[in-house]
C-alpha cells in the first residue's frame, strides 16, 4: 500500500487518529504530548502515528488534509480537527468531548 493510501486508510478505519512526533507512550514534542494527554484524559482509544519514522508521512498527510505540515494533527471520524492549539481550545470550552463522543456512536 502506498503511503498516501495508508494515511487515508488509517484515517477512515480508526475513529480517532493522532499524527504526532513520537508515540502516545513516548511523545517527542510538547505539542504532541499535550494532545495525547488530552485524549488520555477522556479515556478514548486512539491510533497514534509517529511522523518521525518517515519524513514523507508529513508530506503525504499535508497533501491529504490540506493543512500545513504542522504536527500534531488530530482526526476524528475521518475529519481533521486540528493541531494542539485547536484541540486545547476545544478541550477548554467543552466542545472536544462532544466531538470525541461522535467517534463512539454507531451511526
Amino acid at each position: 500500500m502506498e503511503l498516501k493510501e495508508q494515511i487515508v486508510h488509517d484515517i477512515n478505519t480508526h475513529p480517532i487518529v493522532l499524527y504526532m512526533k513520537g508515540t502516545k507512550e513516548m511523545p517527542m514534542c510538547g505539542f504532541s504530548n499535550t494532545v495525547a494527554q488530552v485524549l488520555n484524559h477522556y479515556g478514548v482509544i486512539f491510533k497514534d502515528v509517529n511522523v518521525l519514522e518517515d519524513p514523507m508521512i508529513r508530506v503525504k498527510l499535508s497533501e491529504h488534509s490540506n493543512w500545513p505540515t504542522i504536527i500534531p494533527q488530530l482526526f476524528v471520524n475521518g475529519e481533521l480537527i486540528g493541531g494542539a492549539d485547536i484541540t486545547m481550545e476545544l478541550h477548554q470550552n467543552g466542545q472536544l468531548l462532544d466531538i470525541l463522543d461522535t467517534s463512539n456512536s454507531d451511526d
